[in-house]
Protein backbone atom coordinates (compact mmCIF):
# COMPACT_ATOMS: atom_id res chain seq x y z
CA UNK A 1 0.00 0.00 0.00
CA UNK A 2 1.21 3.54 -0.64
CA UNK A 3 2.37 5.38 2.48
CA UNK A 4 1.57 8.96 3.50
CA UNK A 5 5.01 9.77 4.92
CA UNK A 6 8.54 8.46 5.39
CA UNK A 7 8.22 7.72 9.13
CA UNK A 8 4.92 5.93 8.55
CA UNK A 9 6.70 3.74 5.99
CA UNK A 10 9.57 3.05 8.40
CA UNK A 11 7.38 2.11 11.37
CA UNK A 12 5.22 -0.16 9.18
CA UNK A 13 8.29 -2.00 7.89
CA UNK A 14 9.72 -2.19 11.42
CA UNK A 15 6.57 -3.91 12.66
CA UNK A 16 6.68 -6.40 9.79
CA UNK A 17 10.40 -7.19 10.15
CA UNK A 18 10.76 -6.64 13.89
CA UNK A 19 13.38 -9.28 14.77
CA UNK A 20 15.47 -9.04 11.61
CA UNK A 21 18.69 -6.98 11.46
CA UNK A 22 18.13 -3.40 10.26
CA UNK A 23 21.72 -2.24 10.34
CA UNK A 24 25.25 -3.21 11.27
CA UNK A 25 28.02 -0.98 12.57
CA UNK A 26 31.63 -2.08 12.90
CA UNK A 27 33.91 -1.55 15.86
CA UNK A 28 37.35 -3.04 15.33
CA UNK A 29 36.78 -6.46 13.76
CA UNK A 30 33.29 -6.88 15.20
CA UNK A 31 29.99 -6.01 13.54
CA UNK A 32 27.20 -5.01 15.95
CA UNK A 33 23.61 -5.55 14.79
CA UNK A 34 20.48 -3.60 15.63
CA UNK A 35 17.09 -5.10 14.75
CA UNK A 36 14.20 -3.28 13.13
CA UNK A 37 12.31 -3.26 16.42
CA UNK A 38 15.31 -1.91 18.32
CA UNK A 39 15.84 0.83 15.75
CA UNK A 40 12.15 1.77 15.86
CA UNK A 41 12.35 2.09 19.65
CA UNK A 42 15.46 4.26 19.36
CA UNK A 43 13.76 6.49 16.78
CA UNK A 44 10.71 6.97 19.00
CA UNK A 45 12.93 7.74 22.00
CA UNK A 46 14.88 10.37 20.05
CA UNK A 47 11.64 11.85 18.71
CA UNK A 48 10.17 12.04 22.22
CA UNK A 49 13.42 13.63 23.39
CA UNK A 50 13.12 16.27 20.66
CA UNK A 51 9.61 17.05 21.91
CA UNK A 52 11.15 17.67 25.34
CA UNK A 53 13.46 20.21 23.66
CA UNK A 54 10.35 21.98 22.37
CA UNK A 55 10.45 20.83 18.74
CA UNK A 56 7.12 21.62 17.06
CA UNK A 57 5.66 20.43 13.79
CA UNK A 58 7.32 22.39 11.00
CA UNK A 59 10.47 23.15 13.01
CA UNK A 60 13.89 22.55 11.44
CA UNK A 61 16.50 20.20 12.90
CA UNK A 62 19.97 20.49 11.32
CA UNK A 63 22.20 17.42 11.13
CA UNK A 64 25.96 17.95 10.80
CA UNK A 65 27.56 14.50 10.79
CA UNK A 66 29.22 11.84 8.67
CA UNK A 67 27.28 8.79 7.52
CA UNK A 68 26.48 6.51 10.45
CA UNK A 69 23.50 4.69 11.96
CA UNK A 70 22.58 7.59 14.25
CA UNK A 71 22.23 9.84 11.18
CA UNK A 72 19.23 7.86 9.93
CA UNK A 73 17.75 7.55 13.43
CA UNK A 74 17.89 11.32 13.95
CA UNK A 75 16.48 11.91 10.47
CA UNK A 76 13.51 9.59 11.04
CA UNK A 77 12.93 10.92 14.57
CA UNK A 78 12.87 14.48 13.25
CA UNK A 79 10.35 13.54 10.57
CA UNK A 80 8.23 11.61 13.11
CA UNK A 81 7.92 14.87 15.09
CA UNK A 82 6.50 16.55 12.01
CA UNK A 83 9.69 18.61 11.76
CA UNK A 84 12.09 19.03 8.81
CA UNK A 85 15.61 17.62 8.57
CA UNK A 86 18.32 19.99 7.30
CA UNK A 87 21.41 17.92 6.32
CA UNK A 88 24.85 19.58 6.41
CA UNK A 89 28.03 18.02 5.02
CA UNK A 90 30.71 17.50 7.70
CA UNK A 91 33.24 18.95 5.23
CA UNK A 92 31.46 22.32 5.18
CA UNK A 93 33.33 25.26 6.67
CA UNK A 94 32.01 27.02 9.77
CA UNK A 95 30.61 29.95 7.76
CA UNK A 96 28.79 27.57 5.40
CA UNK A 97 27.32 25.66 8.34
CA UNK A 98 26.28 28.94 9.91
CA UNK A 99 24.57 30.11 6.74
CA UNK A 100 22.56 26.88 6.40
CA UNK A 101 21.50 26.88 10.06
CA UNK A 102 20.51 30.55 9.88
CA UNK A 103 18.82 30.44 6.47
CA UNK A 104 16.79 27.35 7.37
CA UNK A 105 15.85 28.71 10.84
CA UNK A 106 17.05 25.47 12.43
CA UNK A 107 16.17 25.44 16.15
CA UNK A 108 18.14 22.28 17.00
CA UNK A 109 21.52 21.24 15.58
CA UNK A 110 22.87 17.71 15.93
CA UNK A 111 26.65 17.58 15.50
CA UNK A 112 28.81 14.48 15.29
CA UNK A 113 31.65 15.37 17.63
CA UNK A 114 33.65 18.19 19.23
CA UNK A 115 35.17 19.19 15.87
CA UNK A 116 31.75 19.79 14.33
CA UNK A 117 30.41 21.35 17.54
CA UNK A 118 33.24 23.90 17.41
CA UNK A 119 31.98 25.13 14.00
CA UNK A 120 28.51 25.83 15.34
CA UNK A 121 29.73 27.32 18.61
CA UNK A 122 32.07 29.62 16.67
CA UNK A 123 29.36 31.05 14.45
CA UNK A 124 26.95 31.19 17.39
CA UNK A 125 29.44 33.28 19.35
CA UNK A 126 30.98 35.37 16.58
CA UNK A 127 28.46 35.29 13.75
CA UNK A 128 29.61 34.59 10.19
CA UNK A 129 30.05 36.22 6.82
CA UNK A 130 29.47 34.29 3.62
CA UNK A 131 29.63 36.11 0.29
CA UNK A 132 28.90 39.44 1.91
CA UNK A 133 26.08 38.19 4.14
CA UNK A 134 26.69 38.85 7.84
CA UNK A 135 24.47 37.04 10.30
CA UNK A 136 24.32 35.45 13.74
CA UNK A 137 23.22 31.90 14.55
CA UNK A 138 21.11 31.12 17.61
CA UNK A 139 19.83 27.53 17.70
CA UNK A 140 17.98 26.50 20.86
CA UNK A 141 20.30 23.52 21.45
CA UNK A 142 23.40 21.90 19.96
CA UNK A 143 23.44 18.14 20.60
CA UNK A 144 26.49 15.90 20.07
CA UNK A 145 26.15 12.34 18.76
CA UNK A 146 29.46 11.32 20.34
CA UNK A 147 29.06 13.57 23.39
CA UNK A 148 29.01 12.23 26.94
CA UNK A 149 27.14 15.14 28.55
CA UNK A 150 23.57 13.85 28.88
CA UNK A 151 22.12 17.34 28.71
CA UNK A 152 23.45 17.97 25.18
CA UNK A 153 24.06 14.55 23.64
CA UNK A 154 22.32 12.01 21.42
CA UNK A 155 22.26 9.47 24.25
CA UNK A 156 20.88 12.09 26.60
CA UNK A 157 18.16 12.97 24.10
CA UNK A 158 17.12 9.32 23.94
CA UNK A 159 17.14 9.10 27.74
CA UNK A 160 14.93 12.21 27.98
CA UNK A 161 12.55 10.65 25.49
CA UNK A 162 12.31 7.40 27.45
CA UNK A 163 11.74 9.30 30.68
CA UNK A 164 8.99 11.42 29.10
CA UNK A 165 6.62 8.45 29.32
CA UNK A 166 3.61 7.27 27.31
CA UNK A 167 2.23 10.74 26.67
CA UNK A 168 5.31 11.76 24.64
CA UNK A 169 5.20 8.53 22.62
CA UNK A 170 1.52 9.09 21.95
CA UNK A 171 2.30 12.61 20.70
CA UNK A 172 4.96 11.20 18.33
CA UNK A 173 2.39 8.72 16.98
CA UNK A 174 -0.17 11.51 16.58
CA UNK A 175 2.25 13.73 14.65
CA UNK A 176 3.37 10.86 12.42
CA UNK A 177 -0.25 9.96 11.64
CA UNK A 178 -0.99 13.59 10.75
CA UNK A 179 1.70 13.77 8.05
CA UNK A 180 0.70 13.80 4.39
CA UNK A 181 2.63 13.46 1.16
CA UNK A 182 2.42 17.18 0.44
CA UNK A 183 4.09 18.07 3.74
CA UNK A 184 7.70 19.23 3.62
CA UNK A 185 10.21 16.65 4.85
CA UNK A 186 13.57 18.29 4.38
CA UNK A 187 15.49 21.29 3.10
CA UNK A 188 18.58 20.07 1.26
CA UNK A 189 21.20 22.69 0.50
CA UNK A 190 23.00 22.22 -2.78
CA UNK A 191 26.75 22.70 -2.75
CA UNK A 192 27.05 25.66 -5.09
CA UNK A 193 30.35 26.76 -6.64
CA UNK A 194 29.48 30.46 -6.38
CA UNK A 195 27.30 32.28 -3.88
CA UNK A 196 25.57 30.76 -0.86
CA UNK A 197 23.96 27.33 -1.30
CA UNK A 198 20.28 27.02 -2.24
CA UNK A 199 17.87 25.07 -0.04
CA UNK A 200 15.78 22.60 -2.04
CA UNK A 201 12.29 21.98 -0.60
CA UNK A 202 11.58 18.24 -0.74
CA UNK A 203 8.28 16.74 0.45
CA UNK A 204 7.50 13.31 1.86
CA UNK A 205 5.70 12.62 -1.41
CA UNK A 206 8.77 13.55 -3.47
CA UNK A 207 10.83 10.93 -1.64
CA UNK A 208 8.10 8.27 -1.61
CA UNK A 209 7.43 8.68 -5.34
CA UNK A 210 11.11 8.09 -6.13
CA UNK A 211 11.34 5.14 -3.71
CA UNK A 212 8.21 3.45 -5.07
CA UNK A 213 9.36 3.81 -8.67
CA UNK A 214 12.87 2.48 -8.07
CA UNK A 215 11.55 -0.33 -5.85
CA UNK A 216 9.40 -1.61 -8.72
CA UNK A 217 12.54 -2.18 -10.84
CA UNK A 218 13.70 -5.14 -8.73
CA UNK A 219 17.15 -3.73 -7.98
CA UNK A 220 16.69 -4.05 -4.20
CA UNK A 221 15.23 -7.08 -2.43
CA UNK A 222 14.12 -7.80 1.11
CA UNK A 223 17.02 -9.23 3.10
CA UNK A 224 19.73 -7.69 0.92
CA UNK A 225 22.76 -6.14 2.58
CA UNK A 226 23.52 -2.63 1.30
CA UNK A 227 26.83 -0.94 2.06
CA UNK A 228 27.03 2.69 3.11
CA UNK A 229 29.87 5.16 3.03
CA UNK A 230 28.48 7.94 0.82
CA UNK A 231 27.48 11.11 2.70
CA UNK A 232 23.83 10.88 3.75
CA UNK A 233 23.68 14.66 3.42
CA UNK A 234 23.65 13.97 -0.34
CA UNK A 235 20.25 13.14 -1.82
CA UNK A 236 21.56 10.14 -3.78
CA UNK A 237 22.68 8.36 -0.61
CA UNK A 238 19.46 9.29 1.14
CA UNK A 239 17.38 7.79 -1.67
CA UNK A 240 19.29 4.51 -1.34
CA UNK A 241 18.71 4.45 2.42
CA UNK A 242 14.97 5.17 2.14
CA UNK A 243 14.85 2.53 -0.58
CA UNK A 244 16.44 0.08 1.88
CA UNK A 245 13.82 0.92 4.49
CA UNK A 246 11.03 0.30 2.00
CA UNK A 247 12.53 -2.95 0.69
CA UNK A 248 13.61 -4.33 4.07
CA UNK A 249 17.40 -4.47 3.66
CA UNK A 250 20.19 -4.60 6.22
CA UNK A 251 22.51 -1.62 5.97
CA UNK A 252 26.20 -2.11 6.77
CA UNK A 253 27.83 1.21 7.70
CA UNK A 254 31.51 1.71 6.91
CA UNK A 255 33.50 3.13 9.81
CA UNK A 256 34.90 5.91 7.64
CA UNK A 257 35.95 6.64 4.07
CA UNK A 258 39.45 5.46 4.97
CA UNK A 259 38.23 1.98 5.99
CA UNK A 260 35.91 1.36 3.04
CA UNK A 261 38.06 -1.38 1.48
CA UNK A 262 38.34 -3.44 4.68
CA UNK A 263 34.72 -2.87 5.71
CA UNK A 264 33.42 -3.73 2.25
CA UNK A 265 35.21 -7.08 2.19
CA UNK A 266 33.94 -7.91 5.68
CA UNK A 267 30.34 -6.74 5.18
CA UNK A 268 29.87 -8.89 2.03
CA UNK A 269 27.05 -6.70 0.66
CA UNK A 270 24.70 -7.36 -2.24
CA UNK A 271 24.36 -3.69 -3.20
CA UNK A 272 26.96 -0.92 -3.19
CA UNK A 273 25.98 2.66 -4.09
CA UNK A 274 28.88 4.88 -5.13
CA UNK A 275 29.80 7.89 -7.23
CA UNK A 276 31.92 7.72 -10.42
CA UNK A 277 35.07 8.89 -8.64
CA UNK A 278 35.02 5.70 -6.53
CA UNK A 279 34.78 3.51 -9.65
CA UNK A 280 37.55 5.50 -11.32
CA UNK A 281 39.85 4.90 -8.36
CA UNK A 282 38.94 1.21 -8.18
CA UNK A 283 39.51 0.84 -11.94
CA UNK A 284 42.91 2.52 -11.60
CA UNK A 285 43.83 0.37 -8.59
CA UNK A 286 42.99 -2.87 -10.41
CA UNK A 287 45.10 -1.84 -13.39
CA UNK A 288 47.96 -0.73 -11.17
CA UNK A 289 48.03 -4.21 -9.64
CA UNK A 290 47.95 -5.66 -13.14
CA UNK A 291 50.87 -3.47 -14.24
CA UNK A 292 52.90 -4.47 -11.18
CA UNK A 293 52.60 -8.18 -11.91
CA UNK A 294 54.88 -10.42 -13.93
CA UNK A 295 54.56 -10.65 -17.69
CA UNK A 296 52.67 -13.94 -17.30
CA UNK A 297 50.20 -12.43 -14.84
CA UNK A 298 49.66 -9.42 -17.09
CA UNK A 299 48.97 -11.69 -20.05
CA UNK A 300 46.53 -13.76 -17.97
CA UNK A 301 44.70 -10.64 -16.83
CA UNK A 302 44.45 -9.26 -20.38
CA UNK A 303 43.19 -12.61 -21.68
CA UNK A 304 40.57 -12.81 -18.94
CA UNK A 305 39.33 -9.26 -19.55
CA UNK A 306 39.17 -9.94 -23.29
CA UNK A 307 37.04 -13.01 -22.65
CA UNK A 308 34.91 -11.00 -20.22
CA UNK A 309 34.29 -8.30 -22.81
CA UNK A 310 33.19 -10.89 -25.37
CA UNK A 311 30.91 -12.53 -22.81
CA UNK A 312 29.51 -9.10 -21.89
CA UNK A 313 28.62 -8.30 -25.50
CA UNK A 314 26.48 -11.43 -25.83
CA UNK A 315 24.73 -10.75 -22.52
CA UNK A 316 24.05 -7.09 -23.37
CA UNK A 317 22.70 -7.99 -26.80
CA UNK A 318 20.39 -10.60 -25.28
CA UNK A 319 22.01 -13.38 -27.28
CA UNK A 320 22.88 -16.89 -26.08
CA UNK A 321 26.50 -17.14 -24.93
CA UNK A 322 28.38 -19.70 -27.08
CA UNK A 323 29.52 -22.75 -25.13
CA UNK A 324 33.22 -22.07 -25.70
CA UNK A 325 32.90 -18.46 -24.56
CA UNK A 326 30.97 -19.64 -21.51
CA UNK A 327 33.70 -22.14 -20.60
CA UNK A 328 36.43 -19.54 -21.10
CA UNK A 329 34.50 -17.03 -19.01
CA UNK A 330 34.08 -19.53 -16.18
CA UNK A 331 37.86 -20.12 -16.23
CA UNK A 332 38.61 -16.39 -16.34
CA UNK A 333 36.27 -15.85 -13.41
CA UNK A 334 37.98 -18.54 -11.36
CA UNK A 335 41.56 -17.47 -12.16
CA UNK A 336 41.22 -13.65 -12.21
CA UNK A 337 37.83 -12.13 -11.50
CA UNK A 338 37.16 -14.09 -8.31
CA UNK A 339 40.02 -12.25 -6.58
CA UNK A 340 38.48 -8.88 -7.39
CA UNK A 341 35.04 -10.05 -6.24
CA UNK A 342 36.58 -11.31 -2.99
CA UNK A 343 37.95 -7.82 -2.26
CA UNK A 344 34.40 -6.50 -2.73
CA UNK A 345 32.89 -9.05 -0.38
CA UNK A 346 32.04 -11.77 -2.88
CA UNK A 347 28.25 -11.23 -2.85
CA UNK A 348 27.71 -8.16 -5.01
CA UNK A 349 24.68 -8.40 -7.28
CA UNK A 350 24.67 -4.78 -8.44
CA UNK A 351 26.61 -1.59 -7.87
CA UNK A 352 24.87 1.72 -8.51
CA UNK A 353 26.30 5.00 -9.71
CA UNK A 354 24.97 8.54 -9.50
CA UNK A 355 25.96 12.13 -8.83
CA UNK A 356 28.00 12.57 -12.04
CA UNK A 357 28.46 10.84 -15.42
CA UNK A 358 30.25 7.47 -15.35
CA UNK A 359 32.69 6.83 -18.19
CA UNK A 360 31.33 4.16 -20.53
CA UNK A 361 34.66 2.31 -20.65
CA UNK A 362 34.59 1.89 -16.88
CA UNK A 363 31.03 0.49 -16.93
CA UNK A 364 32.02 -1.92 -19.71
CA UNK A 365 35.16 -3.04 -17.85
CA UNK A 366 33.28 -3.86 -14.64
CA UNK A 367 30.61 -5.75 -16.56
CA UNK A 368 33.37 -7.73 -18.26
CA UNK A 369 34.67 -8.86 -14.86
CA UNK A 370 31.16 -9.77 -13.71
CA UNK A 371 29.92 -6.64 -11.93
CA UNK A 372 26.96 -4.71 -13.32
CA UNK A 373 26.95 -1.00 -12.44
CA UNK A 374 23.47 0.47 -12.80
CA UNK A 375 23.84 4.16 -13.53
CA UNK A 376 21.06 6.64 -12.89
CA UNK A 377 20.55 10.36 -13.26
CA UNK A 378 18.90 13.13 -11.35
CA UNK A 379 19.49 16.15 -9.17
CA UNK A 380 18.68 17.27 -5.64
CA UNK A 381 15.73 19.10 -7.19
CA UNK A 382 14.36 15.80 -8.55
CA UNK A 383 14.75 13.95 -5.22
CA UNK A 384 17.19 12.94 -6.74
CA UNK A 385 16.38 10.70 -9.69
CA UNK A 386 14.79 10.97 -13.12
CA UNK A 387 16.19 8.00 -15.04
CA UNK A 388 17.72 4.64 -14.13
CA UNK A 389 19.34 1.73 -15.90
CA UNK A 390 17.66 -1.41 -14.65
CA UNK A 391 18.73 -5.06 -14.40
CA UNK A 392 16.68 -6.11 -17.41
CA UNK A 393 17.23 -2.94 -19.47
CA UNK A 394 20.59 -1.21 -19.32
CA UNK A 395 22.85 0.47 -21.82
CA UNK A 396 26.36 1.63 -20.96
CA UNK A 397 27.11 5.23 -21.79
CA UNK A 398 23.54 6.18 -20.87
CA UNK A 399 21.73 6.89 -17.59
CA UNK A 400 18.77 4.67 -18.42
CA UNK A 401 15.11 5.32 -19.05
CA UNK A 402 12.75 7.65 -17.14
CA UNK A 403 11.05 6.35 -14.01
CA UNK A 404 7.28 5.93 -14.06
CA UNK A 405 6.84 8.71 -11.47
CA UNK A 406 8.06 11.42 -13.83
CA UNK A 407 8.32 12.71 -17.37
CA UNK A 408 11.58 13.68 -19.05
CA UNK A 409 11.94 15.64 -22.28
CA UNK A 410 14.64 17.49 -24.20
CA UNK A 411 14.19 21.21 -24.83
CA UNK A 412 14.97 22.83 -28.18
CA UNK A 413 18.46 23.78 -26.98
CA UNK A 414 19.22 20.25 -25.76
CA UNK A 415 18.53 20.90 -22.07
CA UNK A 416 16.98 18.05 -20.09
CA UNK A 417 13.65 18.90 -18.44
CA UNK A 418 11.86 16.90 -15.75
CA UNK A 419 8.37 16.96 -14.28
CA UNK A 420 6.60 14.62 -11.87
CA UNK A 421 5.74 13.57 -8.34
CA UNK A 422 9.42 13.36 -7.36
CA UNK A 423 10.29 16.91 -8.46
CA UNK A 424 10.80 19.26 -5.49
CA UNK A 425 8.76 22.40 -4.82
CA UNK A 426 11.48 24.96 -5.37
CA UNK A 427 14.19 26.80 -3.45
CA UNK A 428 13.64 28.05 0.08
CA UNK A 429 13.42 31.85 0.19
CA UNK A 430 14.66 32.08 -3.42
CA UNK A 431 11.61 33.02 -5.54
CA UNK A 432 13.67 34.39 -8.43
CA UNK A 433 15.90 31.30 -8.70
CA UNK A 434 12.80 29.09 -8.37
CA UNK A 435 11.13 30.90 -11.26
CA UNK A 436 14.28 30.51 -13.35
CA UNK A 437 14.47 26.74 -12.83
CA UNK A 438 10.77 25.77 -12.74
CA UNK A 439 8.74 27.07 -15.68
CA UNK A 440 5.05 27.93 -15.63
CA UNK A 441 4.01 24.44 -16.76
CA UNK A 442 5.91 22.69 -13.96
CA UNK A 443 8.96 21.54 -15.91
CA UNK A 444 12.22 21.70 -13.97
CA UNK A 445 15.17 22.83 -16.10
CA UNK A 446 18.13 20.67 -15.05
CA UNK A 447 20.95 22.64 -16.66
CA UNK A 448 22.24 19.40 -18.21
CA UNK A 449 22.48 18.72 -21.94
CA UNK A 450 21.38 15.32 -23.23
CA UNK A 451 19.64 13.24 -25.86
CA UNK A 452 17.50 10.11 -26.07
CA UNK A 453 18.58 7.22 -28.25
CA UNK A 454 16.16 5.27 -30.43
CA UNK A 455 15.26 2.95 -27.53
CA UNK A 456 14.52 5.69 -25.01
CA UNK A 457 17.80 5.63 -23.08
CA UNK A 458 19.02 9.05 -21.99
CA UNK A 459 22.60 10.10 -22.67
CA UNK A 460 24.09 13.08 -20.81
CA UNK A 461 26.53 15.04 -22.92
CA UNK A 462 27.45 17.84 -20.48
CA UNK A 463 26.36 20.59 -18.13
CA UNK A 464 24.78 23.48 -20.01
CA UNK A 465 26.89 25.98 -18.09
CA UNK A 466 30.05 23.88 -18.42
CA UNK A 467 30.09 23.75 -22.23
CA UNK A 468 33.24 25.35 -23.56
CA UNK A 469 32.95 27.67 -26.54
CA UNK A 470 36.35 28.23 -28.10
CA UNK A 471 37.29 31.55 -29.65
CA UNK A 472 36.77 29.81 -33.00
CA UNK A 473 33.09 29.28 -32.15
CA UNK A 474 33.34 25.52 -31.58
CA UNK A 475 31.53 23.92 -28.60
CA UNK A 476 33.47 21.39 -26.51
CA UNK A 477 31.95 19.10 -23.86
CA UNK A 478 34.70 19.01 -21.22
CA UNK A 479 33.38 15.97 -19.34
CA UNK A 480 33.78 13.84 -22.45
CA UNK A 481 37.45 14.79 -22.76
CA UNK A 482 38.05 14.52 -19.01
CA UNK A 483 36.59 11.01 -18.84
CA UNK A 484 38.92 9.88 -21.64
CA UNK A 485 41.90 11.38 -19.83
CA UNK A 486 40.97 9.69 -16.55
CA UNK A 487 40.96 6.31 -18.30
CA UNK A 488 44.68 6.67 -19.03
CA UNK A 489 46.80 4.48 -16.72
CA UNK A 490 48.75 7.24 -14.99
CA UNK A 491 46.15 10.04 -14.88
CA UNK A 492 43.91 10.32 -11.82
CA UNK A 493 41.95 13.55 -12.35
CA UNK A 494 41.54 16.01 -15.21
CA UNK A 495 39.98 19.43 -15.67
CA UNK A 496 39.69 20.80 -19.20
CA UNK A 497 39.88 24.58 -19.76
CA UNK A 498 39.24 26.47 -23.01
CA UNK A 499 36.21 28.78 -22.86
CA UNK A 500 36.78 31.80 -25.14
CA UNK A 501 40.32 30.56 -25.86
CA UNK A 502 41.69 29.40 -29.17
CA UNK A 503 42.46 25.88 -27.90
CA UNK A 504 41.81 23.56 -24.95
CA UNK A 505 44.27 22.78 -22.15
CA UNK A 506 44.05 20.45 -19.16
CA UNK A 507 45.08 20.30 -15.54
CA UNK A 508 45.80 16.70 -14.56
CA UNK A 509 46.84 14.82 -11.42
CA UNK A 510 48.84 11.62 -11.22
CA UNK A 511 47.49 8.28 -10.06
CA UNK A 512 49.55 7.42 -6.97
CA UNK A 513 49.28 3.62 -7.29
CA UNK A 514 50.11 3.53 -10.99
CA UNK A 515 53.01 5.95 -10.53
CA UNK A 516 54.45 3.85 -7.71
CA UNK A 517 54.59 0.87 -10.07
CA UNK A 518 56.10 3.01 -12.85
CA UNK A 519 58.74 4.44 -10.49
CA UNK A 520 59.74 0.97 -9.29
CA UNK A 521 60.03 -0.35 -12.84
CA UNK A 522 62.08 2.66 -13.97
CA UNK A 523 64.41 2.82 -10.98
CA UNK A 524 63.01 6.14 -9.76
CA UNK A 525 63.34 6.51 -6.00
CA UNK A 526 61.01 9.50 -5.72
CA UNK A 527 57.47 8.13 -5.55
CA UNK A 528 55.26 10.97 -4.27
CA UNK A 529 52.99 12.55 -6.90
CA UNK A 530 54.28 16.01 -5.93
CA UNK A 531 57.90 15.07 -6.68
CA UNK A 532 57.07 12.99 -9.74
CA UNK A 533 55.01 15.81 -11.30
CA UNK A 534 58.26 17.75 -11.85
CA UNK A 535 60.13 14.85 -13.49
CA UNK A 536 60.74 15.29 -17.28
CA UNK A 537 60.26 11.54 -17.82
CA UNK A 538 56.89 11.69 -16.11
CA UNK A 539 55.85 14.61 -18.28
CA UNK A 540 56.83 12.59 -21.35
CA UNK A 541 54.77 9.67 -20.02
CA UNK A 542 51.66 11.83 -19.55
CA UNK A 543 52.28 13.52 -22.89
CA UNK A 544 51.99 10.13 -24.62
CA UNK A 545 48.73 9.43 -22.80
CA UNK A 546 47.30 12.84 -23.71
CA UNK A 547 48.26 12.14 -27.33
CA UNK A 548 46.38 8.81 -27.14
CA UNK A 549 43.26 10.71 -26.03
CA UNK A 550 43.67 13.37 -28.73
CA UNK A 551 43.71 10.63 -31.35
CA UNK A 552 40.05 9.97 -30.40
CA UNK A 553 38.99 13.63 -30.60
CA UNK A 554 38.31 16.25 -33.22
CA UNK A 555 41.06 18.83 -33.57
CA UNK A 556 39.05 21.63 -31.94
CA UNK A 557 38.36 19.56 -28.78
CA UNK A 558 41.82 18.04 -28.39
CA UNK A 559 44.12 19.03 -25.52
CA UNK A 560 46.97 21.11 -26.91
CA UNK A 561 48.83 21.63 -23.61
CA UNK A 562 48.60 20.31 -20.06
CA UNK A 563 49.94 20.97 -16.59
CA UNK A 564 50.54 18.27 -13.96
CA UNK A 565 49.32 19.37 -10.54
CA UNK A 566 51.45 18.28 -7.56
CA UNK A 567 48.51 16.91 -5.58
CA UNK A 568 44.96 15.59 -5.96
CA UNK A 569 41.94 17.86 -6.03
CA UNK A 570 40.00 17.28 -2.80
CA UNK A 571 36.89 18.32 -0.91
CA UNK A 572 39.10 19.70 1.86
CA UNK A 573 40.98 21.98 -0.53
CA UNK A 574 37.66 23.32 -1.82
CA UNK A 575 38.21 21.99 -5.35
CA UNK A 576 35.51 19.29 -5.17
CA UNK A 577 31.93 19.27 -3.94
CA UNK A 578 31.07 16.75 -1.19
CA UNK A 579 29.78 14.44 -3.95
CA UNK A 580 33.27 14.65 -5.55
CA UNK A 581 32.36 16.80 -8.55
CA UNK A 582 34.87 19.40 -9.70
CA UNK A 583 34.17 23.04 -8.84
CA UNK A 584 35.38 24.35 -12.18
CA UNK A 585 35.38 28.05 -11.33
CA UNK A 586 37.20 27.41 -8.05
CA UNK A 587 39.86 25.31 -9.79
CA UNK A 588 40.26 27.87 -12.58
CA UNK A 589 40.79 30.65 -10.02
CA UNK A 590 43.12 28.64 -7.80
CA UNK A 591 45.36 27.64 -10.70
CA UNK A 592 45.03 30.85 -12.68
CA UNK A 593 48.81 31.27 -13.01
CA UNK A 594 49.36 27.72 -14.27
CA UNK A 595 46.55 28.09 -16.80
CA UNK A 596 47.90 31.44 -17.99
CA UNK A 597 51.29 29.81 -18.60
CA UNK A 598 49.64 27.20 -20.85
CA UNK A 599 48.33 30.02 -23.05
CA UNK A 600 51.51 32.13 -22.95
Amino acid sequence: MPFDSLPQMFFARARALAGRPRYRSRSGDTWHEVTWQQMAERVVDVAAGLLEFGVSAGDRVALLAATRAEWMEIDLATLACGALTVPIYPSNLAAECGYIVANSDSSIVFVENDTQRAKIERVRAEGFELDGIRQRVSPRAVLSIDGSDETVSFAGTMARGRAAGPSARAEVERRTAALRRDDLATIVYTSGTTGPPKGVLQTHGNHLAAVESVLSLGIVREGDVDFFFLPLAHSFARLIEYLGLAAGTTTAFARSIDTVAADLASARPHLVPAVPRIYEKLYARIHAVRDGGSGLKQALFDWAVGVGREHSRYVRDGQPVPALVGLQYALASRLVFARIHHLLGGNIRYMTSGGAPLARDIAEFFHAIGILILEGYGLTETTPVLTVNRPDAYRFGTVGRPLDCCQVQIAHDGEILGRGANVARGYYRRPEETAESWDATGWFHTGDIGEFDADGFLRITDRKKDLIKTSGGKYVAPQKVENLLKLQPHVSQAVVIGDQRNYCVALVTLDADAMAVWARENGVTTTTPAALSAEPTVRALVEREVAAVNAQLASFESVKKFHILPEELTVESGDLTPSLKVKRKVVAQRFEREIAALYA
